[in-house]
């Protein structure tokens, strides 16, 4: 069974269309306005071998806001039904990511459960600073800990996803965010992906 989707979810701050399949082999093309943003979910693709376009019109004369959480719960929805009734699939995954050696690491465990929820933990050698590199170029906006906060929350509360996202040790934000995605990224991977041994919805419930 094909797991590919195509969705588009239209407001008055925000206009959002997207293609995804769960069993793809890392392309994506992506333009939401926002730089930083591209490049973490064309990360997200890349490392979990999904198939992604997506193209995000927003209100960013305004600020970036609505158009990073419309797109987190766009890209939660477009998951969600993608997967299905979630017959044989992994559910649970757990990944550790470093950057740039020791400097950075973060750690993602999830729960494909059908409840979503976010919840982020900070270890004592993690330092907020933020990198210029997430600067936009046109001038005035950061992508900050905060918007990849509220994009982490907006997806998993639209896929339906348990998520717990630890930062071990980190300095600089930029580091900090990607790699986060890169282990959300192989967690989602290993979570979607079919187990040939199981021939039915891995819960107890018989639904998730």
């Amino acid at each position: 069974m094909k797991r590919a989707i195509k969705l588009r979810r239209k407001t008055k701050e925000t206009n959002i269309v997207l293609t995804l399949n769960l069993d793809g082999s890392g392309k994506a093309k992506v333009r939401t306005g926002i730089g930083f943003l591209d490049h973490m979910l064309e990360t997200l693709a890349k490392h979990g071998l999904f198939d992604l376009t997506l193209r995000a019109k927003g209100d960013l004369h305004i600020d970036k806001h609505h158009t990073n959480e419309d797109v987190g719960i766009a890209l939660g929805e477009a998951f969600k039904k993608a997967l299905g009734d979630k017959k044989g699939i992994r559910r649970f995954a757990d990944f550790r990511a470093p950057l740039d050696e020791a400097l950075t690491q973060a750690r993602v465990s999830l729960d494909v459960s059908g409840r979503g929820s976010f919840h982020m933990h900070t270890g004592p050698k993690t330092r907020w600073i933020e990198h210029p590199a997430l600067r936009e170029k046109k001038g005035d906006k950061n992508y900050t800990l905060a918007d990849a906060k509220h994009f982490w929350e907006s997806f998993a509360n639209h896929m339906g996803l348990t998520l717990h996202v630890d930062f071990i040790a980190g300095e600089q934000s930029h580091h900090i965010i990607e790699a986060t995605f890169k282990a959300l990224a192989k967690a989602l991977d290993w979570a979607a992906s079919i187990d040939e041994r199981t021939k039915f919805v891995p819960s107890t419930k018989g639904k998730l």
